[in-house]
């Protein structure tokens, strides 16, 4: 299983990724079964004319078709999430996970709101609003920039992220731009690495990197997908592990051990799946903590992501 990694220049950033106004239901492990919307009417069948050679016209699905289909979808979601509910109940670890289908105007969440240490993906955060700055004087990253985004993302670099949080304007500006990017939940540190967040809200900030209505112009939404889709292959763990073959992913993964939690270990991940026909269109979050190593970590992960997949059938 292998998706794909889309190579292109950072500085060709015309191409406007994502948007699109889905009917959402939100649905949480928490949450009771969930109440779906409708599809609107279908339009009056054309009055034809009879002719003998002619099969009499189709007047399509009845209103009470349309009700029974609406009612097993439903009713099919619900049962994914109520399997998924119970299959992330026997994983043993402390873990959140969210996920947002935008083709089928889905969002799950399973512990959205617990809040956990960001580690480096927070570095998504320091390269949105770093896009942001950029955008509010009128220009695109400098050079400058980019220099130190580049190796931020692609491989974590942790002296690269120092230097950009500290040039955009560090804690006051980050958590400025998380007001401005809808993370009411994500409490920056001064120390980036210790920020500290949710499922929810990473969901939330990897919609902005593709919503065209968001905050981010197409240039911006551009720069962060090449940035993400092109991380070192040591560090494409992950969410990129339930791409199947030919679909596209971003990703930016986090890892650290914890003075507070012993000296165990958060691993985090966070990315998006797509592909090219547009059938699949997710964003995907896991967060851990008190993890007994690094490997370990990674799998715990990666399973989780993977349940999401075999669950909810995206």
């Amino acid at each position: 299983m292998r998706s794909i990694r889309v190579w292109v220049l950072a500085t060709a950033l015309t191409v406007a990724a994502g948007g699109g106004g889905l009917v959402v239901a939100h649905l949480s492990s928490d949450d009771p079964a969930p109440a779906w919307a409708a599809p609107d009417s279908p339009p009056a069948a054309a009055v034809v004319p009879p002719s003998p050679a002619a099969s009499p016209p189709s007047a399509g699905p009845t209103a009470a078709q349309l009700t029974a289909a609406d009612a097993q979808l439903a009713a099919d979601r619900a049962k994914s999430v109520k399997q998924l509910n119970a299959a992330l109940k026997s994983v043993k670890g402390d873990f959140s996970v969210a996920v947002h289908d935008r083709r089928a105007g889905l969002r799950y969440v399973h512990r959205g709101s617990v809040k956990f240490d960001t580690a480096s993906i927070v570095k998504v955060q320091v390269l949105t609003c770093m896009l942001l700055k950029a955008q509010d004087a009128g220009r695109g990253p400098t050079s400058a920039e980019m220099k130190l985004a580049r190796p931020m993302i692609r491989l974590s670099d942790n002296n690269a992220t120092t230097s950009l949080y500290q040039r955009i304007g560090g804690r006051t500006a980050v958590t400025k731009c998380n007001k401005r990017l809808g993370l009411t939940q994500t409490v920056v540190n001064s120390r980036w690495g210790l920020t500290r967040t949710t499922a929810a809200d990473q969901i939330r900030l990897l919609e902005e990197l593709v919503d065209t209505r968001g905050p981010l112009n197409a240039s911006s939404r551009k720069t962060a997908f090449t940035l993400m889709n092109t991380v070192d292959k040591a560090q494409d763990w992950g969410v990129p592990v339930v791409a199947r073959t030919g679909e596209i992913f971003t990703v930016k993964n986090g890892w650290d051990t914890r003075t507070a939690d012993g000296g165990l270990w958060a691993v985090n991940t966070i990315g998006r799946i797509t592909s090219k026909n547009g059938k699949v269109d997710v964003s995907v979050v896991v967060l851990s903590r008190r993890n007994k190593n690094y490997r370990s970590g990674i799998a715990l992960v990666e399973r989780i992501a993977g349940l999401t997949r075999q669950h909810l059938r995206y």
